[in-house]
């Protein structure tokens, strides 16, 4: 696997991250269309990403940070097929070389499902194991996602 940094997405990059995306989280956070998953993506302030390829140049893991609310925030998605081989723990230490202090959204049960039918596994544990706190009396309430917030600070 290769590990590539990057300010901003191709459009071939966004394309393959939107597919990812939309495999890998509930389908209550899904984008109907690449100019919905676009828009999103153009209104984050100060996007960094670091893209997982395998030998074939296939894109099998996305972590990305952006500025919201006076906060650095993130997010990684894995493919299913790559998840629980360390790659994840890759990602977050590498991320880190570059920053002190992180926050995120973690969806803390197993309730919602994918778009294969399969059930969205929560990360919650993955974090905590890579130092991450979780605020429980901080949470996103929304129609479409019921999550806790994480932060970690070296």
């Amino acid at each position: 696997m290769n590990i590539i940094k990057r300010s901003q997405l191709s459009f071939a990059e966004k394309q393959a991250v939107f597919e990812l995306w939309n495999k890998e989280y509930p389908v209550l956070l899904s984008y109907d269309s690449m100019e919905a998953f676009e828009g999103y993506l153009h209104a984050l302030a100060h996007q960094s990403h670091i893209l997982l390829l395998d030998e074939a140049g296939s894109i099998k893991g996305w972590y990305f940070e952006f500025d919201r609310a006076d906060e650095r925030y993130f997010a990684i998605i894995l493919d299913a097929g790559v998840q629980g081989r360390g790659f994840g723990t890759k990602l977050l230490d590498l991320a880190r070389q570059y920053t002190n202090d992180l926050n995120g959204w973690v969806i803390d049960h197993n309730h919602y499902q994918k778009k294969n039918g399969e059930y969205y596994q929560s990360p919650l544990a993955f974090y905590l194991k890579n130092g991450f706190k979780v605020l429980a009396d901080v949470r996103l309430e929304t129609d479409n996602i019921s999550a806790v917030k994480i932060h970690w600070r070296e």
